[in-house]
């Protein structure tokens, strides 16, 4: 109340500060002073800054993280696509070789043929049959020779208009004529209901058959092809109180893995000798 008026007191910070202004600028009186001010207020600028560095820091760490986690989502999305293409082309890869094996297999130059594949297996356990995707339409007819790329599988049974049913050689109600290959003694290969056994009945005991002697078809008969493998033998007993050998036989066909087959056409002109094999009593007589 009693010092200087408050417009004394302007006149004189700014008359001061004026100087202070004329002598920093002339002389550069007071650039210690500025230093050291602003060494101390450095850890001020650098509180006041904090809080802004960690809103950044935590914002670009938690988006790194979630671009990190969708990241490593998309990565077994991929990963999971792969394996499955890789597998789909395994599976490709196997098939093309047993389509390969199968059309490697000993034909004949002039032979017709045509590949087919499994739809199902008969599930009696009596009967060995399996069904075909081709039929009537694709010129397949009955008692059509089926192999594999190893050797005989069965025969065509009944046909359909699109697929068709084969009987397998190791059914118990399918025999073929096979020799053996070593010396041409003819034997009939009979299916006795074991995927991996055939019978051989009426054996003479003085018939030349080995253990590991490989059978292929006669010809006799006119259903399959002369000199196709059938199976090999595995079993030779000769036994004088019986009146027959026992013999038995492999097929070298892979009867319990079949997928692919191929159908087998005879010569043009032996063609309709092996249909009239077939055809019933009065469909004879109607083309009679």
């Amino acid at each position: 109340k009693h010092g200087p008026s408050p417009q004394h007191r302007l006149i004189l910070v700014l008359f001061c500060s004026g100087l202070l202004i004329f002598f920093d600028h002339k002389a550069n009186s007071f650039e210690f002073a500025r230093g050291y001010l602003q060494s101390m207020v450095s850890p001020l600028q650098y509180l006041a800054t904090a809080p802004k560095q960690m809103m950044n820091w935590a914002a670009e760490n938690i988006v790194t993280r979630r671009q990190l986690i969708a990241d490593n989502e998309q990565y077994k999305i991929n990963e999971l696509a792969f394996h499955e293409q890789a597998l789909q082309l395994q599976i490709v890869q196997r098939e093309n070789d047993r389509l390969r094996a199968l059309l490697a297999s000993p034909l004949r130059g002039d032979a017709k043929k045509m590949v087919a594949e499994i739809l199902a297996v008969d599930s009696d356990p009596y009967t060995h049959q399996v069904v075909i995707n081709r039929g009537a339409n694709d010129g397949v007819y009955e008692g059509q020779a089926v192999i594999d790329d190893e050797g005989i599988v069965g025969q065509i049974l009944h046909v359909g208009t699109t697929s068709s049913r084969v009987l397998l050689i190791t059914d118990v109600t399918h025999a073929v004529p096979v020799r053996v290959s070593r010396n041409g003694v003819r034997l009939i290969a009979s299916g006795v209901g074991v995927i991996d056994t055939l019978g051989h009945n009426h054996v003479p005991h003085s018939a030349d058959i080995r253990v590991d002697d490989m059978l292929v078809t006669s010809g006799l008969g006119g259903k399959f092809p002369e000199g196709y493998p059938v199976a090999k033998v595995t079993s030779v007993l000769q036994d004088e109180s019986r009146a027959f050998s026992q013999i038995q036989s492999q097929p070298v066909a892979k009867i319990d893995r079949l997928r692919y087959v191929l159908l087998l056409w005879p010569e043009q002109s032996n063609l309709q000798a092996t249909k009239n094999i077939v055809l019933k009593p009065d469909e004879k007589a109607k083309n009679k």
